[in-house]
């Protein structure tokens, strides 16, 4: 199967440094011009420099942070107007589990994000394209998931991530628009590696820990807990912690979920549907 639309050779606008990357630099430059004109403050420099990465750092394992560049944590307000919000998965697609919750989204009229890990959808094409022929939307979640991902350079996630590219473009006939970073960690280079693939990162408004938290009840109240319109949900089709039933949490959470949101007037819709009206 080929992909309807082709991979993006370069961005449509000039990317612009977030504003902590800008500083950051300047950091370096200035520790560097420091040591030049005067030697002796180099554990000076050395400190300020050792701060910032530390600061980048933590920014860094911040999901729902935007210092680093682009993320969208919600959808925009157009979509929150029209009553809308987006279930997303992760990690899939799952033989055992992604079926169920595919049928289970078709139960409750319910239409969902898949952001699936790329060497999994290869192996389970058919499963993948199934996703697509329901009427969800499969985005990029990385190649292979790699737990070092975030220690990623350029190259790196360059290389990852038009791998993965590819191979949903391949195995579903849609080039993904929008990606989510392994675990949600990333470093100052991911946002222009993004911008030069025509990619969004985009995290969540809420999440439930479904990979481990045993207790579906404690994940329903932490996706349940004050609904709003434009929300971004995260559960994981693959990867779900199983609950007391011996059931992965996800296939206990989600009816119970989409009631609660049905309730209050809200209905999912794929990422690339509620996006339409935002920036």
């Amino acid at each position: 199967m080929q992909a309807t639309t082709p991979s993006p050779l370069s961005a449509p606008t000039a990317w612009r440094a977030p504003l902590l990357v800008k500083a950051s630099a300047a950091c370096h430059l200035g520790a560097v011009a420091a040591i030049c004109a005067e030697p002796a403050v180099w554990p000076w420099a050395a400190g300020f420099v050792a701060l910032n990465h530390g600061v980048v750092s933590a920014v860094g394992l911040w999901p729902r942070s935007t210092w680093l560049g682009v993320n969208v944590r919600r959808l925009p307000a157009a979509a929150a107007a029209r009553r809308e919000f987006a279930m997303t998965l992760d990690d899939g697609p799952e033989p055992e589990v992604t079926p169920q919750v595919l049928d289970l989204l078709d139960a409750h009229g319910a239409r969902a994000t898949f952001f699936c890990i790329a060497q999994q959808a290869e192996r389970h094409p058919a499963l993948c394209r199934e996703i697509v022929r329901r009427g969800h939307s499969v985005q990029n979640h990385s190649d292979r998931h790699s737990v070092a991902f975030a220690m990623s350079g350029p190259r790196g996630f360059r290389r990852e991530i038009q791998q993965a590219q590819d191979r949903l473009a391949q195995v579903t006939g849609q080039l993904p628009r929008y990606f989510r970073a392994p675990a949600g960690l990333r470093n100052p280079f991911l946002d222009w590696v993004l911008h030069t693939l025509g990619l969004t990162l985009v995290s969540w408004t809420r999440r439930g820990f479904d990979t481990n938290t045993r207790s579906s009840a404690v994940v329903l109240e932490r996706l349940a807990r004050n609904l709003a319109a434009g929300d971004i949900v995260l559960l994981h089709d693959r990867h779900s912690a199983q609950a007391a039933s011996g059931a992965p949490v996800v296939l206990e959470v989600l009816p119970a979920l989409l009631r609660r949101f049905a309730d209050a007037g809200l209905h999912s819709v794929p990422l690339p549907d509620g996006m339409r009206g935002g920036s």
